[in-house]
């Protein structure tokens, strides 16, 4: 209620198809967890996963889970994945389809707990984009597309991503910098540029921000949310190859081509650079 009254949602990140060894629940079920007999497990994160192609198992996640929702007002999931399946054995189903099962098993629980929880906007995630699948999508309309939110590394990232899925799924934030995973210092303008290719949010601590910077974060909301419907049902073109090009550029036309948003990313800067021209595409010429 508190989280509410300030104008925001409330939302929480959960890990089920992860356990832990020392829990009440692996300690009166460790057939639950997928582990090859005879053979130590492996762990990833300190962690074994939960054998998610049995009924009873999921059953059981599903009470814990909706125990939890039925707590609060609770509109958002991040839904996370985050090491991989790696003993496909379970005790109770045949071997040789257990990976399937698993994910049968788990759009089985997306089914009933949306049913459930209709309004509940779920994110998915496994490191990043492991679960950008069209099976996942049905279920997670918007899905993280990776751990790595350095702006440059991003660029291509994203570039990536559109030749699959469209921007509306595409979970993009502005991050701190020096980023964490590479070290690289790029302005927030440049960072906001490139979360705007996505859903577009922060992932950072207001507190620590200068009053600059979140004068700068006001505009960029505020631009955000004036090309919203362009960015997210609009056309997307790629106008340079992040790979191959000085720049990453792309854009967003309307349905009638009369209206477009470019948006360039310098990738490498120099002295006394040349200058770089983008050809853009997809406008109406009679317009």
């Amino acid at each position: 209620r508190r989280v509410n009254a300030e104008g925001v949602k409330f939302g929480i990140w959960i890990e089920p198809e992860m356990i832990s060894e020392d829990s009440d629940l692996y300690r009166e079920h460790p057939d639950w967890a997928m582990q090859n007999p005879g053979r130590n497990p492996a762990r990833g994160r300190n962690q074994l996963v939960l054998d998610f192609s049995r009924e009873d198992v999921r059953e059981h996640i599903f009470d814990q889970i909706c125990r939890v929702l039925d707590q609060g007002n609770i509109e958002y999931i991040k839904w996370d994945m985050n090491r991989s399946v790696t003993d496909f054995y379970s005790v109770e189903n045949r071997q040789g389809r257990v990976s399937y099962d698993f994910v049968t098993g788990l759009y089985d629980f997306m089914e009933k707990l949306l049913a459930r929880y209709p309004k509940l906007m779920i994110e998915g995630c496994s490191g990043g984009g492991g679960r950008f699948d069209a099976g996942m999508m049905y279920y997670t309309p918007q899905i993280w597309c990776s751990d790595n939110t350095d702006a440059i590394n991003r660029t291509r990232i994203q570039y990536g991503s559109s030749f699959f899925y469209p921007v509306s799924v595409v979970g993009a934030h502005v991050s701190d910098v020096p980023n964490h995973q590479t070290g690289r210092i790029t302005s927030l303008n440049t960072r906001g540029i490139t979360a705007m290719a996505g859903t577009f949010g922060y992932e950072m601590n207001p507190a620590l921000l200068s009053e600059e910077d979140k004068a700068v974060i006001r505009e960029q909301i505020k631009t955000y949310k004036k090309y919203e419907t362009l960015i997210c049902q609009g056309d997307y073109y790629r106008l340079s190859n992040p790979f191959c090009d000085e720049c990453s550029a792309w854009m967003f036309a309307s349905k009638d081509k009369k209206q477009a948003l470019v948006n360039v990313v310098r990738l490498d800067v120099q002295g006394n650079m040349a200058a770089t021209y983008i050809r853009l595409k997809g406008l109406n010429k009679e317009s």
